[in-house]
Parts: C-alpha cells; structure tokens; sequence
C-alpha cells in the first residue's frame, strides 16, 4: 500500500485528499505510535529540505469541554500558521477527566507521503511514529494514543520537531516551541464550554 499524493505540499486538491482517505479508512485504530527506533520502520528519505514557508507558533492553549455523563474532555493545542495567515500545523493533545491515558493529533496540509507518517522528536530524544489516520480537502491527520514518556518529554523540553516527508519523497522539518506546554497542561482551560445532548 506504497500510495502518495503527487502534488506539492500546497495544493489543496480534493482528489490528492480522497486518495488519502481511501488509503486510510480502516487504520485510525489499527497501528499504534511507538518509538521509531523499536517497532515501526522508518522511511528512508531522499533528502531533507526546508518548508515551503515560514511557519508562525502562537501560543499553547487549553480549552475544554463538559458532557454530561461524560466528564471532561480537555485539548491542549498549538496552531502554526504560513505568513500568508493559512493554517500550517495544529498539535493537539486530548484528554478525558478521569482517564489515564491521551490521544496525540496532529494536523498537516495535505500532499505527503502518507506511508511514512509523522515524526515527533523532543530535544533530539527519542523518535515517535505517529500514523496518518485520514485526509480531508485542506489537511492530513495523524493521530494515536500518545505514549506517556512522549508527554513527560514534552512538558520538560524546549523543542517538538516535527518532521513529514513530502511527495517527492525529502523530508521536511519544523520545530515547535514547548516552553509553555506543561504550564498550559496542567492549569486552568483558557475556555469551557457546555456541550448539551439532546435525548
């Protein structure tokens, strides 16, 4: 299942996204995110490049969300964004009150090599493989349970480098500021909301 999306890391094509979405219907819950140097072969690139264009952090957030019945649901997120003010990157880590566990997302433009994934790497720690999930018009996803010695990395680190491998198979790195994530994670949401179900 060796599929890519042939057009550049900018194009928004629907038919590069439905590819994707095809490709992936069945693995959202199927692979899990591991350490790149133990169990998920890495994709051999033909070289690194820089990205097409700057990419602007802004800050960490926390916003979440009370169901009834359900508990709270909390995402601690990132957006990065071209100058041109298009969405470039979103990092979010979701959690559920009263559970020990999160889910790592990760949100990228679509036109990459989808069977490498994404690469997460903390202060040139360890590496973690994150699975592409599924495709829409103007973004990829990549998500799954995040290891918990990824988060502890995270709330102790200064950098995330995230690294994807386009359609012409050369890999392209951005880094992703930390110094604020663990404050944001474990204090008050920035925002709640109230999500009403119907019955």
């Amino acid at each position: 299942m060796r599929e890519r999306c042939t057009r550049p890391i900018r194009s928004l094509l629907p038919a590069c996204a439905a590819t994707s979405v095809l490709l992936l219907s069945g693995v959202a819950n199927a692979q899990q995110a591991s350490p790149a140097d133990e169990k998920a072969p890495e994709m051999a690139s033909r070289g690194q490049r820089s990205l097409v264009r700057q990419i602007k952090y802004g800050d960490w957030q926390k916003v979440c969300f009370k169901t009834p019945g359900s508990g709270m649901v909390c995402r601690t997120n990132i957006n990065g964004t071209f100058d041109t003010g298009q969405s470039a990157v979103r990092v979010d880590l979701i959690e559920r009150e009263s559970e020990n566990k999160a889910r790592l997302q990760v949100f990228v433009p679509v036109g990459l090599y989808l069977q490498a994934g994404v690469k997460l790497t903390v202060d040139q720690g360890k590496s973690y493989q994150i699975p592409y999930v599924w495709c829409m018009t103007n973004t990829c996803v990549a998500g799954n349970p995040a290891d918990p010695q990824l988060v502890r990395d995270m709330e102790k680190g200064q950098e995330l480098s995230l690294e994807v491998v386009d359609s012409s198979v050369q890999s392209a790195t951005t880094e992703i500021p930390l110094n604020q994530f663990g404050t944001v994670r474990n204090g008050a949401p920035s925002k709640t909301f109230q999500q009403d179900i119907d019955e």
